[in-house]
C-alpha cells in the first residue's frame, strides 16, 4: 500500500483556524459502517447516536506550552518542541533549524531557562538538558506557548480551547483533537443516558503528526509515546466486552492505546507503557468498535488509521462528501463518528 493512495484535495479555506463556539456546535458526520449510511447533523446531538451500555474511551491528556524561543549563543534564533520527558532534566525535542543544534550546543530561552544539545537520535530528534531553578513545570509555564499545529494561522485568544473539559494530566506537545467538541454539559447529558466513561492516558507526541515521507506505508515507523490504562477504565471496558456492548473511543489516541494492550479477545488490564503501534489497512481491531474523530491531513498516519475501520475507498468518499457539504478539517474542525 502507497502513501499516495491516502491523498486527497482540500480547499485551503477549509482548514479550521478557529475553534467552534460553543465546543459542541462543531458539525458531525456520522456513518454507519455497516449499511454504508451517511447522516449529517451537529455535535450535541451525539447521544442520538449513542445506546444505554456504551463505554467512551476519552484521553485525559493535557497539552502542556511546549513551544520553546530560544538564541543561540552567536545570536541566531531556534525554535523548540518538547515530544517527551526522560528525566527531571532532560527532554527528547525537535529544534529548528536542525542544522545549528549539533550537540554542544547551547540554546537560551530567557533569564530562567537554558538548555543544552547533548545528541541526536537516529530520527533527527535532539536529546537535551534544560538547566533553571525551581519547579520545571512553573518556568514552562511562564517560557514556553502552546504548540498549535503548523496550519494554525489565526492566534489563539484562550488557550484553554486546546485542552479538552476532561484533560488531567500534563504530557502532551499536541492536542487530542476529537475530544475538543465536549462540553461538560454534554458528558452530563451521555452519562445520564447510561453511557459510561473511562479514561486513559496518551501522552500525544511526534507520533501522531510526523508526516509519512516514505511512498511504502509499511515501512513508515511511529514515534514511540507514552501511555497508561488506569484498573478502574480497565474494568469498564472489560466489562463492557464480556457483555457484548460497545466501546467507542474519541479520538485515534485512545485506539491506539487501546489496540496496544488488548489481547485477541479485546480484553485489556491495567498496565503503562510506551508505544508505537501503526495501524493501517489491512487491520483486524480486537477492542475497538466505534470512533468519534476529527478529519485529518491526506496521507496521514491518522487518516490510514480511519481507513482501516472501513476501508480507504470508504474513507476517501467521506472526505469528498465532507468538503462538497463545506465541513471545516483537522484539529479545529468538525468530527465524524463512525459505527
Amino acid at each position: 500500500m502507497k502513501t499516495s493512495d491516502f491523498f486527497y484535495e482540500l480547499p485551503e479555506e477549509l482548514i479550521a483556524q478557529t475553534p467552534a463556539e460553543p465546543r459542541d456546535s462543531s458539525r458531525l458526520l456520522v456513518y454507519h459502517r455497516a449499511e454504508k449510511r451517511i447522516e449529517h447533523t451537529v455535535f450535541r446531538e451525539l447521544p442520538r447516536f449513542l445506546q444505554k451500555g456504551d463505554v467512551l474511551v476519552v484521553n485525559r491528556t493535557r497539552v502542556i506550552p511546549a513551544r520553546l524561543f530560544a538564541r543561540t549563543e552567536n545570536g541566531g534564533k531556534a525554535e523548540v518542541l518538547l515530544l517527551r520527558r526522560l528525566s527531571i532534566d532532560e527532554w527528547e525535542v525537535l529544534v529548528k533549524p536542525g542544522k545549528k543544534c549539533r550537540p554542544g550546543v547551547n540554546l537560551t530561552v530567557n533569564e530562567e531557562l537554558s538548555l543544552r544539545v547533548e545528541r541526536v537520535t537516529e530520527t533527527g530528534e535532539r536529546i537535551v538538558k534544560f538547566f533553571f531553578s525551581g519547579a520545571f513545570e512553573d518556568v514552562l509555564s511562564r517560557a514556553g506557548s502552546m504548540p498549535l499545529p503548523p496550519y494554525i494561522h489565526e492566534k489563539l485568544r484562550d488557550p484553554e480551547r486546546y485542552q479538552t473539559v476532561y484533560s488531567r494530566e500534563n504530557g502532551s506537545a499536541a492536542a487530542p483533537t476529537a475530544g475538543l467538541h465536549f462540553t461538560p454539559e454534554l458528558l452530563s447529558s451521555v452519562r445520564g443516558m447510561g453511557v459510561e466513561i473511562a479514561e486513559i492516558l496518551l501522552h500525544v507526541g511526534l507520533g501522531t503528526f510526523r508526516p509519512v515521507k516514505v511512498e511504502d506505508v509499511e515501512t513508515h515507523v511511529m514515534h514511540t509515546e507514552e501511555y497508561e490504562v488506569p484498573a478502574e477504565a480497565a474494568e469498564i471496558i472489560n466489562r463492557a466486552k464480556a457483555e457484548e456492548r460497545r466501546v467507542i473511543c474519541v479520538g485515534t489516541t485512545s485506539v491506539r492505546t487501546l489496540e496496544t494492550v488488548a489481547d485477541e479477545r479485546g480484553f485489556v488490564r491495567p498496565q503503562k507503557g510506551e508505544t508505537n503501534i501503526f495501524i493501517y489497512p489491512p487491520y483486524r481491531f480486537k477492542c475497538v468498535d466505534g470512533l468519534i474523530t476529527n478529519f485529518h491531513l491526506p496521507e496521514s498516519t491518522l487518516l490510514m488509521l480511519v481507513s482501516a475501520l472501513c476501508s480507504r475507498e470508504e474513507v476517501l468518499s467521506l472526505y469528498r462528501e465532507a468538503v462538497d457539504k463545506r465541513y471545516r478539517f483537522f484539529s479545529f474542525g468538525d468530527a465524524c463518528l463512525f459505527l
